[in-house]
Parts: C-alpha cells; structure tokens; sequence
C-alpha cells in the first residue's frame, strides 16, 4: 500500500468508529476484508488511527472537522506533513484537498491544543486534581505510551531477561519506576512471539502498575487475595514477587480470568482461582484493583475517553465503594486492604479513601504514579482498620 492508500483506509476507520464500532473490531474487520495489506501496512494504519483518537480533540481544531478525513488533515497539519503529497486522488489516495479544506489547514491554529484532547467536560476536573502538572500530563498524554515488560524474577533476572530479548531482535532497557521493569526501545511487536515471552521470564505490565505492585505488604504464607482480578495481572506479579504466599483470584465474570490458567502456568506461579461470589474470607491482604474510568491509561485506549460522560463516572464511583465495603470483610483482623485504579482523578482515588476512613479504614500508603515518568497514570494505597 502507498502511504496515501494507508491514509484513505485511516480515514474510513475513523469514520466507523465515530459510527460506534469499536476501534479494535474495526480495525480486525478490515484486515479480515483486506487481506492484500501486509503487516507494515496493518500496522501503518492502526498508528493513524490511534494518533487520530489519542488527539482527536486537537487535529478536529486544526484539520477544521472530526470526520476521518479532517482528522487525518489535522494529523498532517500537527506533524508538519504537505498534505498534497498524500491527498493526490492517486490509485487508493484520498482525493485532493477542497477549497474548505485548504482554509481550514492555513488558518491561525489555536493556542491550547493538548487540553482539546480532553473531553470538554472533563478539563475542570482534570485541571483542579492535577494543578500543576495539568498541562504537562496534557502533553503526555497525547503520545503513544511506552511498552513495558515486567521480568518475572523467579524465571531469571532483568540482565538476563535483556538479553534473551537482544538475542531475538528486542532490544529493552530497565526503568526506574520498578526493579522489574523493562522498557521496550525497539522491536516491541516482536514480544509476545519471542521466548522470553512465551517461557514466561517477561509479560506485558505498564510500569506504574508494577510500581505500584511492589508497595502490597506480601510475606510467605500470607492469604492473599486479588478481589478484581481480570486478566490477573497483578495476581501473577504477586505471585512472582512472593512465591511463599498463598495467592488466590477472583473476579465478578469468570470469562475476564479464562486466560490466568494458563498465563500462571507460562510463569510459573501458583494461583488459586475462586468463582464468582465465592471469595472466600479471612485474607491476610485483599487487593482491589477496581472498575475505573482508565483515564490514567488512555494513551493506550483513546477512544474509552470520548465514550466516558459524567453519568458513567459516577456510575463507577458508586460501583467502587460497593467494592471496597464488600471486600473490607473478607480482610483478617490485623490484614491490611489494598485499592488501586488506573485512573487520574480524585473522585475515584482519595475520595474513595476519606470514604473508607468513614468505615474505620486508615490509609498507611498512598501514591499516586503520573504519566509525567513514562508509565501509565496510577495510584495505590494500603488500609488498616484504625477501629
């Protein structure tokens, strides 16, 4: 495919997911129904397309639209990008720019641009929780976010885990946020064929996640339960960081673990998975990695932030303080219970915590981890009742 060709294709995937579909099923649907687009193409596309969401709010503003095609003209504008040598009406290339268009790419751009890729609504919020580093998290949040790797310590080291990698064209280098960490530089569509992948040394995990990890108050023989397990990412970084514990998941949805059984057995690990509304009880640490809005990871799923409206939100807020009260039982006297989100706003963070406080909960560790330090935007704390 030309360049323009892999523009014209952006531009009608932009325009399906305005429609409502799903920016991951779009993009799958067309592969399927484009199979003459080989892997540098698929990939070409798929990077245009999530620019075009991560700043959808900014190149609308400078490409005068938020169709596909002045959201692609927006793009090119923000990188400095000739639109004539892509819109040329070529073979497979979208056609050449209209009189309306040419304006709406020399007119004056607007001061601003990294707060437009907030939803309106949310900027207030986004601009009070945030303060100082509102405009900075702006910016980065317009970017592709790293990828990281947790090394799985009980397969090998971070040295070593680097050099299986170098040896299969991956190229990574460790990253302060977490002793674990590695941050992909080079050849990350490579990992999850590589042997460090599949042997279970390495797995995906954003590095304020494995940060946050690192702060859960783990021992050998300790009960510990991941309440919201999901995929069981952190169930799995438990159970790397402290084989002696006894580590058991859980999840509302069965169907969110299918893939832990064999994840845990690719690492190594030992997990004990519990079904739906059967828990357990008496946990020396219970882990509640709650439902958000995701806004700290949104680099990651552009779209989730222009579907998210404040009826959501609050929708979530209520569902989190459900979850932590139901979970607060399951704690041991003397057990410590631990929140985290991957969210960037108080209303699901230290509003959630004043509100366990109100229930006899006492936070001994509160962070919060920004984008500003190349991982995702984070925050984890761990409880103790007070009475």
């Amino acid at each position: 495919m030309t360049p323009g060709a892999r523009i014209a294709a952006a531009i009608s995937l932009l325009d399906r997911i305005a429609s409502g579909d799903p920016a991951e099923r779009a993009l799958t649907n067309w592969a399927r129904a484009n199979r003459y687009a080989g892997s540098k193409d698929r990939a070409a596309i798929r990077d245009h397309v999530f620019d075009a969401l991560r700043c959808r709010g900014s190149f609308a503003a400078l490409g005068g639209g938020e169709q596909g095609r002045a959201l692609m003209l927006g793009m090119m504008r923000a990188q400095e990008i000739d639109p004539d040598t892509l819109f040329t009406g070529e073979g497979y290339a979208p056609t050449p720019l209209s009189a309306s268009e040419r304006a709406a790419y020399e007119a004056s751009a607007p001061e601003g641009v990294a707060e437009l890729d907030w939803p309106a609504w949310l900027r207030p919020i986004l601009q009070a929780d945030l303060g100082d580093d509102y405009l900075v998290i702006s910016q980065a949040m317009r970017a592709r976010a790293p990828v990281f790797l947790r090394v799985n310590l009980a397969r090998g080291t971070r040295a070593q885990a680097q050099t299986a990698l170098a040896n299969e064209g991956i190229i990574a280098q460790p990253h302060a946020l977490a002793e674990t960490a590695l941050e992909v530089t080079q050849g990350a569509r490579l990992v999850q064929r590589s042997q460090a992948y599949l042997t279970g040394l390495v797995e995906l995990q954003d590095a304020s996640s494995q940060a946050a990890s690192a702060l859960l108050p783990l021992a050998p023989g300790a009960r510990v339960l991941d309440y919201c397990a999901g995929g069981g990412g952190k169930a799995l970084a438990m159970a790397a960081a402290c084989p002696q514990a006894q580590i058991f998941a859980h999840d509302a949805d069965a169907d969110r673990m299918r893939d832990l059984h064999a994840r845990a057995k690719r690492a190594g690990a030992r997990i004990t998975q519990r079904p739906p509304g059967d828990p357990g009880e008496g946990y020396d640490l219970v882990l509640v990695d709650a439902p958000c809005s995701g806004s700290g990871t949104w680099r990651r799923t552009p779209e989730a932030k222009w579907r998210l409206d404040s009826a959501r939100l609050s929708e979530l807020c209520a569902l989190q303080a459900k979850i932590l009260i139901e979970s607060s039982t399951l704690v041991a006297q003397g057990g410590a219970l631990a929140y985290m989100t991957c969210s960037l706003l108080r209303t699901e963070n230290e509003d959630q915590l004043n509100k366990m406080s109100d229930q006899g909960w006492t936070a001994e560790i509160a962070s919060r981890f920004s984008p500003r330090s190349d991982g995702d935007g984070f925050f984890a704390a761990v409880m103790r009742r007070s009475r």
